[in-house]
């Protein structure tokens, strides 16, 4: 018995070996753009002053570092601003995205210069980001200053956040593409997914909901050079992209995230992977001493942590062991699990004082390095959890969950909306109240007319009638968040036809798609209601533990295609034989060996086949075509004779790459990493215009302030 145990554990680390072997390495992304804009950067000679649009700042930052730009001849780096221009060197880089704002300012600097006394002299090169357009030549040369800049292009595309993370770092995606009726994101998001087919091999399979995200799919496989004789093959490492329009689930993000990951960003703010701290958490602690050794790692400062001055620090797992543990956990769970680190590092600060032979002394001055940084990782995250804690605790934060989920549950709508209104009149943050209004228009369909202007003249007169527009906004045919009943003319005239848009089937698709879950377990008093959270991702039973009682949509339309026996299965009992993925090759559905269970391989991606009734009822495009090759044939199931299909590689693990177009939230990345750890043979790599919350995302839309609630959001910044 104990021998085939043995036996077991070496064929499960083969498999794993063999996976990872075959995982999409992101690093490569970010060489590519910094060597592209090295490249760039190379081509100018001499030194240069680097102007850099505000907004690029954070997403630069992720992708170089300063003293990389000062080794290729950076020497002073300013930020583009309509205010004069004092540049030491004779070339001047202007590093932008092509907005009428930021070109106007590059054409007033030039101008000032050539009117100054004597003349300045300088080279302008501007660079960009991702492209460039006809707007652009046109406003040079409009303003006489075509033949003085030389133009040339910086396509950053994604920037890996995490091993499984892939971002655009365009913010406000959403607003442009759902609310300006600018298109530019779509074709920027095409070129940047074509651009990963030139790294990895062309899409077998591209799926799809939503029409913008029609959209995007239409313009990537007329962009995909897969008639050309140097085309890429399929590719062997991915077997589909999935597209989600976020127009087609704009429920979860109105919610309030419930992991850990998902409450920083909800309550202090993530601005391209930093967030602002009290200093003291980034602070090198130090090895308690001997009559400290059995007591917590980490003690209490003198100092309250809201009051401590704030220092910017690069949330990230990649150094970061207990952040890759705790990130993607419901937040109740994090105590427990903070409380277990400090427990394991009072362990080591003890065997350093039972050390008492050379070699053990060596062996703890080893692991010293990595101690400190356990100690570091322990220090912050208990900081962070305190700062977050109070927040959860306020009526204000207890009555908008309970609002939340009365209104998941179609449980006394009309006693929601006082609810919402008795908010209001608490001074409840404005980007909270909206999001209950329009969680509440969706959930119902709509809400009437006479009850949506009296929340409306409430909200004016609490907040300011700044906000009018974008209350207006927020009706309107384009975003359609927050509906009144009946339907105004004015908004008839404005759709197809003169006709209402078909209604969001909110209660069919809960009940099909299994979105809502009063009781996930047995227990009781997770946040928001739910049960006690697992300590561990993959203990979670269902991907609704991130908002406790909801499983986002949208995650949920990924496993209608790459996961459906989760959609099937009813919660807490196994799935069919074979529903999962392939029972055979592990052994059954739930199979264990030696006592532990085993994980089920995944199933080849087939489509929306199971789901098609329930897809097509939500509105929005359905889209799933088969890219081939030059010169391969279309096989069974949609797909070709020259794809692989994972039963064909048993030992191989797969990737399947979503696409989030409008933005994504982290407590929806935190369902899809549940995903990846149920089962064996596919990995699953989130890619996305940007991370968005619903705070957020309110904010961009009416250009609110951040600050509203907890300390707002910090953006991140080139590392020296």
């Amino acid at each position: 018995m104990a021998a085939s145990v043995i036996e077991s554990e070496g064929l499960t680390t083969r498999i794993s070996e063999a996976e990872e072997q075959n995982a999409l390495d992101l690093n490569l992304i970010k060489e590519f753009g910094r060597r592209e804009l090295v490249d760039s950067l190379n081509a100018i000679s001499g030194a240069k002053t680097l102007v850099l649009d505000p907004s690029l700042v954070g997403p630069l930052g992720l992708l170089t570092e300063v003293s990389l730009l000062k080794h290729h001849g950076v020497s002073k780096i300013f930020w583009l601003e309509a205010s004069p221009l004092a540049a030491p060197t004779t070339a001047i880089i202007y590093l932008t995205r092509p907005t009428i704002g930021h070109i106007k300012a590059i054409a007033n600097h030039i101008k000032q210069h050539a009117a100054s006394s004597p003349p300045s002299k300088h080279l302008y090169h501007v660079l960009l980001v991702p492209r460039s357009s006809v707007l652009v030549k046109k406003i040079f040369e409009d303003e006489g200053v075509l033949g003085d800049v030389n133009l040339s292009t910086f396509e950053m595309g994604f920037i890996p956040l995490e091993d499984d993370l892939l971002s655009l770092e365009r913010d406000s995606a959403f607003k442009e593409i759902w609310m300006n009726g600018d298109e530019t994101v779509i074709y920027d998001s095409a070129q940047a997914l074509v651009k990963l087919q030139r790294a990895y091999g062309l899409f077998p399979r591209i799926l799809g909901k939503g029409d913008e995200a029609a959209r995007l799919i239409n313009l990537v496989t007329r962009l995909s050079p897969s008639s050309s004789p140097t085309a890429p093959l399929s590719s062997d490492k991915i077997d589909s992209l999935i597209v989600i329009d976020r127009k087609v689930d704009m429920i979860t993000p109105m919610l309030t995230q419930l992991t850990y990951e998902g409450l920083i960003d909800e309550l202090i703010g993530i601005k391209n992977s930093y967030v602002e701290v009290p200093a003291s958490l980034l602070a090198q602690p130090t090895a308690p001493n001997s009559s400290q050794a059995g007591s917590s790692a980490s003690g209490p400062s003198s100092t309250p942590l809201s009051s401590e001055k704030k220092k910017k620090h690069h949330l990230t797992a990649v150094n970061d062991t207990l952040f890759a543990e705790i990130r993607d956990l419901n937040f109740s769970a994090v105590p427990r699990k903070l409380q277990k680190a400090a427990h394991r590092l009072d362990e080591e600060y003890k065997n350093r004082l039972q050390s008492k032979s050379i070699a053990q002394i060596k062996e703890f001055v080893g692991r010293i390095g990595g101690i400190k940084a356990d100690h570091q990782a322990l220090n912050l995250h208990t900081g962070l959890s305190e700062l977050i804690a109070p927040l959860t605790r306020t009526t204000i934060f207890d009555k908008s969950l309970e609002i939340q989920q009365n209104l998941l549950a179609s449980y006394d709508p009309s006693g929601q909306i006082t609810a919402i209104e008795d908010l209001i009149a608490q001074g409840a943050p404005l980007h909270l109240v909206i999001r209950l209004i329009t969680l509440a228009s969706l959930t119902t369909g709509s809400l009437k007319q006479k009850t949506l202007e009296s929340l409306k003249r409430e909200i004016l007169q609490a907040h300011g009638y700044t906000h009018l527009p974008l209350l207006i906004s927020l009706s309107s045919p384009s975003l359609s968040m927050i509906l009144p009943n009946p339907l105004p003319l004015s908004y008839l005239k404005e759709m197809p036809n003169h006709q209402a848009p078909p209604k969001f089937p909110f209660t069919s698709a809960r009940k099909s798609l299994r979105l809502f879950f009063e009781d996930l377990g047995d227990g009781g008093g997770g946040s928001g209601g739910g049960p006690v959270p697992s300590e561990t991702v993959e203990g979670e039973p269902d991907i609704s533990y991130v908002y406790s009682v909801w499983a986002p949509m949208s995650v949920r339309l990924v496993q209608c295609i790459a996961q459906k026996g989760a959609v099937l299965a009813p919660l807490n009992t196994p799935a069919p034989p074979g529903a999962w993925g392939d029972s055979a090759s592990a052994g059954g559905a739930g199979g264990t060996t030696g006592g532990r269970k085993e994980k089920i391989r995944a199933h080849p991606i087939v489509g929306w086949k199971g789901f098609e009734d329930i897809v097509g009822n939500i509105p929005g495009e359905t889209v799933d075509i088969v890219q081939l090759p030059s010169g391969a044939s279309q096989g069974a199931n949609g797909g070709s004779s020259g794809l692989h299909s994972l039963a064909q590689r048993d030992n191989m693990s797969t990737t399947t790459i979503v696409f989030f177009l409008g933005g994504c939230t982290f407590a929806e990345i935190a369902a899809l990493r549940w995903m990846t750890k149920q089962s064996k043979g596919r990995r699953y790599v989130i890619a996305t215009t940007g991370i968005i919350s619903g705070r957020s995302l309110i904010e961009s839309l009416g250009s609110i302030n951040s600050g509203s609630a907890g300390l707002g959001p910090s953006e991140g910044g080139l590392a020296s």
